[in-house]
């Protein structure tokens, strides 16, 4: 999948998170997130986990070069969660993150997922905004999480084919 802006062409596509290059990507969304809130409010997963089989890592590329990333994390029936969506703060504003929600949402809806939720933080406005515009709808907290005045939690239903 790729995208065509003014500043030359996105690609997104699944690749394996275990890279310098990625965990460079994946180090500044941890210092992000280690940023704006505490410890207990931050639900990241670690490069062994992002290569887990049930895991399907999406990086977003311009020029070759890392610019965004994103994760499905497909669950027992039929739920699955996005987890480590980052999008280059320089990268910004090339729909990149559209991008890498859309592949997201495909390959949820190959793999059968009903229902695909997320936990983001309630100071992310541009993540919410992108959630929202995507169909997702606020829910209460699901497992394994709690409720937690720092944290909002998405979910979009989707009909499979019969």
């Amino acid at each position: 999948m790729s995208v065509v802006s003014s500043r030359g062409t996105v690609v997104v596509r699944a690749e394996l998170p275990d890279q310098p290059e990625i965990h460079e990507l994946l180090k500044q969304l941890d210092a992000y997130q280690t940023s704006l809130y505490p410890p207990e409010s931050n639900h990241l997963l670690g490069i062994g986990a992002l290569l887990h089989p049930s895991v399907r890592f999406f990086v977003a590329r311009q020029d070759g070069r890392a610019r965004g990333c994103g994760a499905v994390k497909l669950e027992e029936g039929g739920t699955a969660e996005v987890k480590r969506m980052y999008v280059d703060p320089a990268s910004r504003g090339l729909g990149i993150g559209k991008s890498l929600m859309r592949a997201i949402e495909e390959t949820a809806l190959r793999e059968s997922v009903q229902t695909l939720r997320l936990e983001t933080g309630i100071h992310q406005p541009e993540a919410i905004g992108l959630y929202i515009a995507s169909g997702f709808r606020e829910v209460m907290a699901f497992p394994p999480y709690r409720p937690d005045p720092l944290s909002r939690f998405f979910a979009k239903e989707f009909e499979l084919p019969q």
